[in-house]
């Protein structure tokens, strides 16, 4: 898949609050982004996400239907 292929079938999302660090060894991070485009447009939702990441950052996401679990799981 080419990277002009994955822009078209996916959603802008701006990264409002680093949520902590997630899984086994911390390597991914749990954010929470604000969809700006699409029938979702506004809605906030918690994504976890590999690599560096910080606040104001925009993210490419294919799917905008499903949340991340909340770090601690209870």
């Amino acid at each position: 898949m080419s990277a002009e292929e994955g822009i078209d079938d996916s959603t802008t999302a701006e990264v409002i609050e680093v949520v902590g660090k997630t899984g086994m060894h911390g390597e991914a991070m749990q954010v929470k982004c604000r969809i700006q485009e699409g029938s979702n447009q506004g809605r906030i939702i918690t994504r976890n996400v590999l690599g560096p990441v910080r606040m104001g950052d925009v993210l490419q996401l294919r799917e905008t239907q499903r949340d991340a679990d909340s770090i601690g799981g209870r």
